[in-house]
């Protein structure tokens, strides 16, 4: 990747404006998408479609499960809306926290840590430091930073935070993940919105930079456009944005009356829902004020998956029932979906499972020609690709993130045994350490990759035996009669296969992978934030440390 392309990173982004005509057009493509939807559900639920009773009732648990999450998302985006930035009040008292832990590299604190000194709006910067390493202290003071040393407090990154909120005193906080680089106009850009006493957290999108080093870092990052686009940005509409583990600013009366940040493996959902709960409102301005770091190696990109796996059953079975009654509709829907995402474990699972029962053991779950199955789910799969490229109108960075996003798909299909983990530990209560998602490409042939070679060699063996056995065994009259469904299965458990292969061509990537320091490229007085609210004020204040 040239230099040029790197600063193209290193601009102020925002999503396009929500106008009528938009609106009107996405509209018209809902529509005609749930029609579409009701269209192939009275094609589906035909009694003559049932073979095998308990066969077909999963098979329509996996493709309606992801139908109805998908009409869900097609209806919360013509709930689209950004709102319109507001000047930021002088003298509001600002801190930035940003956390350290032990192993992480000194050197990507540095970057971040200048980053903070050269934020316009007045505030105070401080490291929560966990490592018992005397450099880092002198790094934060370097930059003017207060230092505060927080080992062995319970909670991981929350319980820092929450420890932090009781030797400092700002009205406002926001949370930076260390690995998070600010633009100097964040601050500008969200403390207006606290003119509203209502208002509880401003959440921004997350961006990355160093998305160029692999294609586990593109995916993963592919996996983000959407949510932090149009999806945030229509529950941005209904009061319901949820906040995220980095880029958030915080009230601290919200916070206070929440009982601190959440503290848990999805500790940013269980803040959010809570302050919800506590009647704030939430904002979610779709601007990228900053850049971070993704998962560079198919290991790391897991372990982070399973954390937030089992993080978000957490919230749906422990969280979302305690403050049922103090969310609205929508706060309930959102949670619940978004508590439910990593249920496509088992559902992916399941759509594995099925093709090999009928090719080994010819157990069919419903009597469907393939090709007439193709021709009704057609309109349903015409329009949902429509709706997914007209909503990247508001993806934060048109002209980096549009696309078909084919690298996220892969990743998330690849990820099903680690979804399928989280839901079972959830299941079960069991519980897994909080671990900070690797800074650093992580070389190596990941465990997690074991499942997908086991199922590509299923799919091998099974290949092999379909055609053994319709050459030398299977009765010439049988053969036609049997085509259409042999062959349909083959094609249904090949989609899968083929997604396979890039799973663990990822995997195999990541052995290669050098342990780069992206960060050690960002030239600071570069970013550009023309055009946006500026000023020459002091970039510190350490007088609130009580």
């Amino acid at each position: 990747m040239n230099k040029e392309f790197k600063l193209s990173y290193w601009k102020f982004r925002e999503a396009a404006k929500v106008n009528k005509r938009k609106k009107l057009v996405l509209s018209i493509l809902v529509v005609a998408g749930i029609v579409s939807v009701l269209h192939f559900a009275e094609w589906w639920f035909r009694a003559e479609h049932v073979n095998s009773p308990v066969l077909y009732l999963v098979l329509t648990f996996i493709f309606w499960w992801g139908i109805i999450r998908m009409t869900i998302l097609w209806i919360s985006y013509l709930k689209i809306d950004k709102p319109t930035p507001i000047p930021a009040l002088d003298g509001l008292r600002v801190a930035i926290f940003t956390t350290s832990s032990p192993g992480e590299p000194l050197s990507m604190f540095e970057k971040t840590l200048e980053a903070c000194s050269k934020i316009n709006y007045p505030h105070t910067t401080y490291l929560l430091d966990d490592t018992g390493d005397e450099r880092f202290r002198k790094v934060a003071e370097k930059y003017g930073a207060v230092w505060l040393e927080l080992v062995g407090f319970p909670g991981a990154k929350a319980g820092k935070i929450n420890a932090a909120l009781k030797r400092t005193s700002e009205d406002f906080i926001l949370v930076l993940d260390p690995d998070h680089i600010p633009f100097p106009n964040f601050l500008d850009e969200v403390l207006g919105y606290f003119e509203d006493k209502r208002v509880g957290y401003v959440q921004v999108a997350q961006a990355y930079y160093n998305q160029y080093r692999s294609f586990t870092a593109r995916g993963a990052a592919e996996q983000t456009y959407g949510f932090y686009g149009p999806t945030q940005m229509g529950m941005n509409g209904v009061n319901c944005a949820v906040a995220i583990g980095a880029n958030c600013t915080f009230r601290r009366k919200a916070l206070e009356s929440a009982g601190g940040h959440g503290i848990g493996l999805a500790e940013d959902m269980v803040t959010a829902v809570r302050i919800h709960a506590q009647g704030w409102r939430s904002v979610y301005s779709p601007i990228i004020v900053s850049r971070g770091l993704v998962p560079e190696d198919l290991g790391s990109f897991c372990k982070q998956q399973l954390k937030w796996a089992r993080g978000v059953h957490e919230v749906l079975f422990e969280e979302v029932p305690k403050l049922w009654r103090n969310l609205s509709f929508w706060q309930k829907l959102s949670y619940c979906t978004i508590g439910t995402f990593y249920t496509s474990g088992l559902t992916m699972f399941l759509f594995l499972v099925i093709p090999y029962l009928f090719l080994w053991f010819g157990l069919l779950p419903a009597n469907m020609e393939f090709t007439d199955f193709v021709f009704n789910w057609l309109p349903l799969a015409f329009f949902g690709v429509a709706i997914y490229s007209y909503v990247q109108n508001w993806l934060c960075h048109r002209e980096e993130e549009r696309g078909i996003h084919w690298r996220g798909m892969v990743l998330k299909f690849a990820c099903w045994p680690v979804f399928l983990m989280g839901f079972i530990l959830a299941i079960f209560n069991r519980d897994i350490p909080y671990i900070p998602t690797a800074k650093q490409a992580v070389k190596g042939f990941t465990p997690f990759v074991q499942p997908l070679i086991a199922f590509l060699l299923l799919y091998i063996a099974t290949f092999i035996f379909i055609v053994l056995d319709r050459r030398f065994f299977t009765a010439e009259a049988n053969l036609s009669l049997t085509s259409g469904g042999i062959w349909g299965m083959v094609a249904f458990a090949s989609i899968a296969m083929i997604m396979t292969v890039w799973g663990i061509y990822a995997a195999w990537e990541s052995r290669k992978l050098s342990a780069e320091e992206p960060w050690k490229y960002i030239e600071i007085d570069k970013i550009n934030v023309s055009g946006r609210p500026s000023g020459k004020r002091s970039k510190t204040r350490v007088e609130n440390l009580v």
